[in-house]
């Protein structure tokens, strides 16, 4: 069986296909570029629960090529938290897990709203827009910039460079590295390089002054460790979101009647959220590195190979989910791994659900028989990422 997460006709539709790897190849080697993949709920989730064999250190994207320069360290290293294992992860992590608790996230929402309520009445002026360029990019970008203290003037670039970053070509995918010489990566970490320095001198109310400010074992964070911080809550705090709200526009354009259910009681928008990131989530999967030989279905895999944890497919599992392939967003239980599982489950998950639960609060009463002008979506050119370039749909005024 042929499977590459970077083939553009998988992107039309992976679903299909992760039911062929669910049910006849669940522990699968692509030899082109030399990785495993696991699609089964239960493999997927036990990976993620075992970070000792399937570690993040050395990349979590496949059919990459890796060197000191690259993404997994060497001299200049900027490191990338999902780039991490072991204690310095841990403590890491907890360090920036308090930009990001319940009662800090809950305390965004008016501005969220804000945000959502000014580019709809915007969007709504005229009788066709895109959704991507006009809504849903703008919405996380401008949410978390002004989080780490990004001039309003600035972030019409922030994100150009994390769509770049987010479609990159495996074989080049070092350029979007922010430790490569060159590229959109490159660009993003040197800019803020130039605003840690601006906040050693005049520090203010925003992440990145918190950030110079942190102290982990009675050390300042590094510069390099500042910059991965930084960059990586940048690009996941606004790519994720993007993509989680343009793919369930789609899903309410193919299904009226859900659209109609949700507009009627959006009591049920949060439960709702859960089945957007069960049903086509904006991250497909993520990779590990086996730190000894695994073997699992009958296959052996050798030690120090990446194996690709497929979300998506895990998602879609009959084995966990009562039928799986039906979009229902009264689903209760609900426990996808969209947002990963485990030591490395997504730090932005709640900030991710706020941005696209008030999307849609606002969304549904401001346009609520809207319609996609081109059933055919342009998709992004990623391997892990599922999202579209553009979603030009018809607003009704």
């Amino acid at each position: 069986m042929h499977f590459d997460p970077y083939d553009p006709d998988l992107h039309r539709d992976p679903y299909p296909v992760y039911r062929r790897l669910r049910d006849e190849f669940p522990l699968h080697y692509a030899a082109e570029r030399d990785f495993y993949s696991l699609s089964r709920y239960e493999d997927v989730h036990a990976a993620l629960l075992d970070p000792g064999t399937f570690c993040s250190g050395r990349g979590v994207a496949v059919g990459v090529p890796e060197g000191p320069d690259g993404a997994v360290g060497g001299p200049g290293f900027i490191p990338l938290l999902i780039m991490m294992d072991g204690r310095r992860h841990t403590r890491l992590r907890g360090l920036v897990s308090r930009a990001f608790t319940p009662r800090r996230i809950a305390e965004l929402e008016p501005r969220v709203r804000a945000v959502a309520r000014r580019l709809l009445e915007e969007m709504c002026r005229k009788p066709e827009a895109d959704l991507v360029s006009e809504f849903s990019g703008p919405l996380p970008t401008i949410v978390i910039a002004e989080l780490l203290g990004i001039p309003a003037e600035d972030q019409a670039w922030f994100k150009e460079k994390s769509n770049a970053v987010a479609q990159f070509d495996p074989a080049n995918a070092r350029a979007v590295h922010p430790s490569h010489a060159m590229g959109a990566g490159a660009e993003l970490a040197a800019y803020l390089g130039e605003r840690f320095e601006e906040r050693r001198h005049e520090p203010r109310d925003d992440l990145l002054s918190a950030l110079l400010a942190a102290e982990i074992d009675e050390e300042r964070l590094s510069q390099e460790e500042l910059l991965g911080f930084a960059f990586l809550l940048l690009v996941a705090g606004n790519e994720t979101t993007t993509n989680l709200i343009s793919n369930a526009t789609i899903l309410l354009d193919r299904h009226r009647e859900v659209r109609a259910k949700l507009s009627a009681d959006p009591g049920l928008l949060p439960r709702a959220m859960e089945e957007f990131l069960r049903f086509d989530p904006p991250v497909q999967g993520l990779a590990r590195t086996t730190t000894r030989p695994v073997s699992l279905h009958g296959v052996d895999i050798p030690e120090g190979k990446k194996v690709l944890l497929l979300f998506a497919a895990a998602n879609r599992d009959e084995r966990k989910f009562s039928d799986p392939e039906r979009f229902d967003v009264t689903r209760d239980p609900n426990p996808h791994l969209s947002f990963g599982f485990g030591a490395h489950f997504c730090l932005g998950a709640n900030l991710a659900r706020l941005e696209a639960r008030v999307a849609f609060e606002e969304l549904l009463p401001a346009i609520p028989d809207y319609r996609l002008l081109d059933q055919e979506v342009e998709r992004l050119c990623s391997g892990p990422i599922r999202g579209v370039v553009r979603l030009p749909i018809a607003t009704g005024h």
